[in-house]
């Protein structure tokens, strides 16, 4: 029986992360690819990560590279590469250079590997991954974008600390776009089936949303260099497990909606199935007019970033 292949494509803060992860849950062999200037320090964490390997007896292989052709055959292709947004940088200087990276990406990841499943990080990550389906021809189901998982582990994370409950009974879900206009939905929200507002004032429920449209910009603020790493990178491995096991998780993801929630042809954070074909289903929430309403301001968000993509 031949091992998966994880292919991550970028070897940043969260591209090692997530080698270290796939090592520890025995995923399968990783390549991680990066670009030449860099291409010792890929390497390096890969040895690293080898090394480490006999401690707790993890039996898979990694290695790094510059050369695309080491993604060859891969179940799994993750994309973390790309710019972060630097001070002074708008979102369209960022969208711009991200573009271009993508682009390069998605024709090498067609080239490579044409059967693998696609999780998709990179930002802006609404228009990122809509490029990256346009230019690579994938079906809808083998490309999707990571934001709704660690926008909802935020979420649940944050309704834990508030109640001082187990992280693990903590049910709830984010939609929408991977930005300030997510939409947390807190009449869903329970901890082992009862609602937060059992548990919780208006007031701290009204704080809990408000912190996870702000908790990536609230992580960056305290580190003053650089964006979170873990949280993303333990949310991008959720998802490939999900579908590497063929486990059929629900996962807020950004897939491509096709009349779900009367959202047609763009990718925005939904309750996905993902499982061994991929993004297997959208599940479908009966929302209040308030959150349509909330869900069609992240949407116009979307489509504006999307349009400027130009694809």
């Amino acid at each position: 029986m031949t091992r998966n292949k994880i292919a991550l494509i970028g070897g940043g803060q969260i591209g090692g992360i997530l080698a270290l992860i796939a090592a520890q849950k025995e995923l399968g062999d990783v390549v991680v690819v990066d670009i030449p200037d860099i291409e010792g320090k890929v390497k390096g964490k890969a040895l690293d990560i080898m090394e480490a390997r006999p401690h707790d007896g993890w039996d898979i292989n990694l290695e790094g590279s510059s050369d695309y052709s080491q993604i060859e055959g891969s179940d799994v292709v993750i994309i973390t590469a790309g710019v972060p947004r630097k001070p002074g940088m708008t979102r369209e200087d960022l969208l711009d250079v991200n573009l271009k990276i993508i682009t390069n990406v998605a024709n090498n990841v067609k080239k490579y590997a044409p059967d693998s499943f696609v999780i998709v990080v990179t930002n802006p990550l609404d228009a990122i991954v809509y490029t990256f389906y346009k230019i690579s021809g994938f079906l809808k189901n083998r490309v999707v974008g990571m934001a709704g998982a660690l926008d909802t582990g935020r979420f649940r994370a944050f309704i834990a600390m508030e109640t001082g409950l187990s992280v693990k009974d903590v049910s709830c879900v984010v939609l929408g776009g991977h930005g300030p206009t997510m939409v947390p939905l807190p009449r869903l929200a329970t901890v082992g089936g009862v609602p937060i507002d059992r548990l919780l004032s208006q007031e701290q429920i009204d704080a809990i949303v408000d912190r996870t449209r702000k908790a990536g910009t609230e992580i960056v603020k305290l580190l003053a260099n650089g964006s979170a790493y873990f949280s993303p990178a333990v949310a991008i491995m959720q998802m490939a497990e999900a579908y590497l096991k063929d486990k059929k998780r629900v996962i807020p993801s950004a897939a491509l909606c096709e009349g779900e929630y009367g959202i047609d042809g763009y990718f925005i954070g939904v309750p996905a199935v993902i499982g061994g074909g991929g993004v297997e289903k959208i599940l479908e929430v009966e929302l209040t007019d308030e959150e349509k309403e909330m869900l069609n301001n992240t949407l116009n968000v979307v489509k504006k970033t999307v349009e400027e993509t130009g694809v």
